[in-house]
């Protein structure tokens, strides 16, 4: 395989058993990315021989996982063969969407969050419109169960510490269980789909209620030493300054996070709370009353330029590509002072790696965490389950899971304080020596 194909293609290093197996995950990644595809085109961008091309591609067509164009004999993932669900975990809603092998979305669901009185109430309530969504999904799209490949699930909830997602979700799905933080879901998303596709070095910045990013490096995610990299958020752009809610003071979420944006503009009006049913409706509101109010205007100028100084420090760290930015409250800022935040970025960043950034929205809408959620599963399929049928559930004779369920870890403060890792999956202690599933370090596909 050349240099090109290698660096376009997902390390297989840790799954790859027989090589045919290798070839099979190799030639579904190129068409899951790149397709519709010839042959001819199939060998030159994995470097694999014609015959043995031929032939996996003649058993993926006869499995229904690659359909052929009768005029054109181009290539594609069947995207009927199978289908995955993707689930949002945040502060203020639950999204659950089924998605095809194209990642289209074939039916979804939206339900608010109401902030319970403790956080494990939170994650209760959040599992129970989960598990109710699951089944409604499926049943709206008309998918038996067992073309389910598993369900991905983003979280970018805050205030929880411990709680066991996957075991509490085991209580209504046997579905497989796929768990990331939000960020990296959206970072995942985008990378495939969206604004960053064709990176190799880039930041998928997360702005909601709180701040956190996905840092892509070599195509892919850098998630540090105990999976506590991307907490943007809370370094600090103002030594004393305003207090976080993760405890500490001048954090970057302090100064551009949804919720201390609000507050900042209910103290400029003397205490009078920003309409809104909710922290993105009264966003909208402030933004809107920008084109009036000197006080939105302030406010919101302030918010551009500590928002410019944290990409400023990502430009001089990173020399990324591109950074994106996302969520619902970096997208609707961005829409409004993308411009501003670029001008200001480019005075504090250094000349050259500045030069080299691109400064970008998302582009994949208010779902993207989901779709990048559901991205989870079909990685699995495609690295690990794609030269095997799908078996649902994974069961021991004695009916016990022979994948323990991790915990999900999400942060105490809003995306995580730099104490705390963010939400991340860690298998918990294996039952009666059953095996633990060791997630693949698969390469981050880029195009």
């Amino acid at each position: 395989m050349t240099a090109k194909a290698r660096t376009a293609q997902p390390s297989l290093r840790t799954t790859v058993r027989d090589p045919r197996h290798g070839g099979r995950s190799s030639l579904l990644w190129t068409l899951y990315l790149h397709a519709p595809l010839s042959r001819q085109e199939l060998i030159n961008r994995t470097g694999l021989g014609a015959t043995t091309v031929s032939a996996v591609i003649g058993e993926l067509i006869a499995e229904g996982v690659v359909t052929e164009e009768a005029e054109s004999h181009r290539l594609r993932p069947a995207a009927g063969h199978r289908y995955v669900i993707g689930v949002e975990v945040a502060d203020a809603r639950v999204r659950v969407g089924l998605f095809d092998l194209a990642l289209t979305q074939r039916a979804g669901a939206v339900h608010p969050l109401p902030s319970g009185p403790s956080p494990e109430h939170g994650a209760e309530t959040a599992v129970r419109h989960i598990l109710t969504f699951l089944d409604a999904v499926i049943e709206e799209a008309g998918i038996p169960h067992g073309h389910i490949l598993g369900v991905g699930v983003g979280v970018s909830a805050t205030g929880w510490d411990g709680v066991p997602l996957e075991r509490m979700l085991r209580t209504g799905t046997a579905l497989p269980l796929h768990i990331d933080n939000g960020a990296e879901a959206l970072g995942r998303a985008e990378m495939w789909f969206g604004a960053g596709r064709g990176v190799q070095h880039g930041v998928v910045a997360l702005i909601g209620s709180g701040v956190s990013a996905s840092v892509i490096t070599h195509g892919s995610p850098y998630r540090g030493a105990t999976d506590s990299a991307g907490e943007w958020g809370h370094t600090t752009v103002q030594a004393g300054g305003r207090r976080c809610r993760c405890g500490a003071r001048g954090c970057l979420e302090a100064y551009v996070g949804a919720e201390a944006v609000l507050e900042r503009y209910r103290r400029a009006r003397r205490g009078r709370v920003t309409p809104g049913a909710d922290d993105e409706s009264a966003f909208a509101a402030l933004l809107a009353a920008a084109d009036t109010s000197s006080a939105a205007q302030r406010v919101l100028e302030e918010a551009a330029v500590y928002l410019a100084a944290g990409i400023a420090n990502l430009v001089n760290l990173f020399n990324p590509q591109r950074i994106i930015l996302g969520g619902w409250a970096g997208l609707m800022f961005g829409a409004r002072m993308l411009p501003r935040i670029r001008e200001t970025v480019a005075a504090q960043a250094l000349r050259r790696p500045y030069a080299q950034t691109d400064i970008g929205l998302c582009g994949l809408g208010p779902h993207a965490v989901a779709l990048g959620a559901a991205a989870l599963p079909v990685r699995h399929f495609l690295t690990e389950g794609a030269h095997r049928p799908a078996r649902h559930p994974a069961t021991t004779p004695q009916g016990a899971l022979t994948r323990p369920p991790p915990i999900c870890r999400p942060a105490t403060a809003p995306q995580g304080a730099p104490t705390r890792p963010p939400p991340v999956c860690r298998p918990a202690t294996t039952p009666r020596g059953a095996p633990t599933r060791v997630a693949p370090t698969t390469r981050m596909p880029v195009s």
